[in-house]
Parts: C-alpha cells; sequence; structure tokens
C-alpha cells in the first residue's frame, strides 16, 4: 500500500469517527460539540487502539489548513466598520492584556517547573498562553521535551474550550455557543456565495502563509475576510454543515495527537493542566475586573477576550452574549500575536540564563 494511500485511508477513518464523536456530542449537548466530540472519539481511538495509526502516519497538514481557513474566513467576516470602531475604545482591556500574558507565562512556569518537575525549557514552553505551533518549534530547538509541550499546550486548549463555556452555561442557567444553537453562519446562508469563499480561502492561506504571520493559517484568511466584508467586494457566507465539517476536521486532527502517549503521562498532564488553566481564567478575571469601567464591556464578555482557548468556540459563545465576536476575537489575535513575540526574547533573558545556558 502506497504512502498517499495509506495517508487517505487513515484520514477518513479519523474523520468518520470525529463525525460519529460530534454527532453523539451534539446529542449530549456539549459545547463545541462538533469540534470536542471529533477530538475525544479520536484521541481514545488513538490511546486505545494504536493500530488506528501506523508507523510512519502523518496527518495531512495542506488539507487540515482549507478547514482552519474557513473558520477564520468566518470570523473575518463578522467585522464592520461598527466593531472597529468599538474598538477604539478597547485600548484598556488590550493594555490589561500585555500585562496578563507574562504574569500567566510565569505563573504556568511555576506550576510545570515546582509542581511538573519539567526542566527549565520544557516547562516554559508548556506555558505559553497561545502560540502552539510555535511553542512546539522553539522548544525543540531549545532542547525541550517534545512530546510534553505538545501535550501540554493542547490540553491547555482542551481544558478552556471545554470549562469555561460548561462554567458559563452553569452560570446562566442554559447552554451558550454552539451548545446553544450559535452559529457563524446566517441562518439562511446557502451554496450562492461558495465560488467567492473558495477564492478568498485560497488568498487568505496565500497570505498567512508568505506574511509569516502568527498562526497564519487561521489570521491570514480572517484578514481578508474582514476586508472583503470592510470593502463590499465580495459576500462571505457559507451553510452551516462547512462550519461543523470544519470543527470536524480540526478537531479529529486534533486528536491524533495523543498517539503513542502514555495514559500515565496524560493523567499527570491533565492534573497540570487544570492548575494552569485555573489559574489563567482566575487572574484573566482579575483583570477583566479592572478592565469593566474604563470598556464599558460586561465581566463575561471580558473573560471570553482573555480566556486563552478556541477562538471560535470564544467567538461562538460571544454571539450568545450579543457581542460581536470579531471583538473577542481580536483579543485573541493580539495575545497570540504578543506571546509569540514575547517567546524567545523571555526565554532567553529569564530562563536559558537563570538555568547556566550561557
Amino acid at each position: 500500500m502506497n504512502s498517499l494511500r495509506t495517508t487517505t485511508l487513515y484520514t477518513a477513518l479519523h474523520i468518520v469517527a470525529g463525525t460519529v464523536g460530534g454527532v453523539m456530542a451534539k446529542f449530549a449537548g456539549l459545547p463545541l460539540p462538533f469540534m470536542l466530540g471529533s477530538l475525544i472519539a479520536t484521541s481514545l481511538l488513538a490511546v486505545f487502539v494504536p493500530a488506528s495509526m501506523p508507523e510512519g502516519y502523518r496527518t495531512p497538514s495542506d488539507f487540515r489548513a482549507i478547514f482552519i481557513a474557513l473558520i477564520g474566513l468566518s470570523i473575518g467576516a463578522q467585522v464592520d466598520w461598527k466593531v472597529l470602531a468599538e474598538l477604539r475604545h478597547a485600548w484598556p482591556s488590550f493594555l490589561a492584556l500585555t500585562a496578563f500574558v507574562p504574569l500567566v507565562l510565569f505563573t504556568n512556569y511555576l506550576i510545570f517547573r515546582r509542581l511538573g518537575g519539567y526542566d527549565p525549557a520544557t516547562s516554559y514552553f508548556c506555558s505559553t498562553p497561545g502560540g502552539l505551533i510555535e511553542a512546539m518549534l522553539m522548544g525543540e530547538e531549545e532542547g525541550a521535551v517534545e512530546h510534553i509541550v505538545t501535550l501540554q499546550q493542547f490540553l491547555r486548549i482542551i481544558f478552556v474550550v471545554t470549562l469555561l463555556p460548561v462554567g458559563l452555561s452553569v452560570w446562566y442557567g442554559h447552554p451558550v455557543g454552539s451548545a446553544g444553537g450559535m452559529t457563524l453562519s446566517p441562518a439562511d446562508a446557502g451554496l450562492a456565495h461558495l465560488p467567492e469563499v473558495a477564492v478568498l480561502t485560497l488568498i487568505g492561506v496565500l497570505v498567512g502563509k508568505y506574511a509569516s504571520l502568527p498562526a497564519g493559517q487561521l489570521v491570514g484568511p480572517l484578514l481578508v475576510g474582514a476586508a472583503a466584508t470592510l470593502t463590499g467586494l465580495a459576500v462571505v457566507e457559507m451553510p452551516a454543515w462547512m462550519i461543523s465539517a470544519a470543527q470536524v476536521v480540526i478537531g479529529a486532527f486534533l486528536g491524533t495527537r495523543f498517539h503513542g502517549i502514555a495514559l500515565r503521562l496524560i493523567a499527570r498532564g491533565a492534573w497540570l493542566s487544570f492548575l494552569s488553566v485555573g489559574s489563567m481564567l482566575l487572574i484573566g478575571l482579575g483583570f477583566c475586573a479592572l478592565a469593566m469601567g474604563p470598556t464599558g464591556e460586561p465581566l463575561d464578555v471580558l473573560l471570553i477576550s482573555f480566556s486563552p482557548g478556541g477562538v471560535t468556540e470564544m467567538a461562538l459563545i460571544a454571539l450568545s452574549l450579543n457581542a460581536n465576536p470579531a471583538f473577542v476575537s481580536a483579543h485573541h489575535i493580539y495575545r497570540i500575536l504578543l506571546t509569540v513575540a514575547t517567546m524567545r526574547p523571555f526565554y532567553r533573558r529569564f530562563v536559558r540564563i537563570g538555568a547556566g545556558r550561557r
């Protein structure tokens, strides 16, 4: 069996498993059901059925990039002139976010170093509140244990996109986000504008790649979608099933990351991630309380904007709170940009020198 046929066969297997998991999660009323359900199904498959990922198999990154781009394009399409006008008054929350990133990085580092017992490099790159791919790549260059960094970074995202919407659902007494029926697609969206969506998606992927943007697969299409909407040059509309399909694929590929990782290591990483995410949410809550007055935004909207998890689910929850998802997404993009920009300088200045690696 040639490599292309093998990749296609096993990729199809993961997507089918992810679809089944997503549908089950939808019926169970979980937040972000298609992504979380898909992730849970494929991660269980990866851990308990190792044969589901033969040696040498790699999930096709270019295929996944298409679906990430669709999500980015959908979020970008929510940007209008009203949202941009609102962002002018959001500078206090961006200022608070500037302090939030290094503070949670320091707190996470103490958790992974003191409680987890990881080495300095591994602890640091497990601690970054964003920049998942960059943390894995830089961590590998600096001698961090790659599979531990990968595990902790993915657990950060999983815990945030699970705990926050569930917590808000309990707080409000009803489901929020995608579990509450929210979607990034207009209710009457059909297939009429798919040619425009296809062209803009391709342009967005190319922009993200060749402009070397952080999280370029998402941010490039997001910027293109925003530009198309603001200028009125194109209409970005796609049916809800396309957004759901994109979430299934993204979740399925995330779940495969657990292949080859021992249950003992996953369990250890889970409780460390629970402490880390809990501390980040508490710190974020404090900054949000300070930013409420100057920005005029409600506490819950600001908390969604500060929570270092999935941009998609944060945008969906924002919709259920009558807040524009683009406002929330702008904070997450800034968090990612700031984290990536300071990741290596902070490491070299405060961690590597402190560890005696001159």
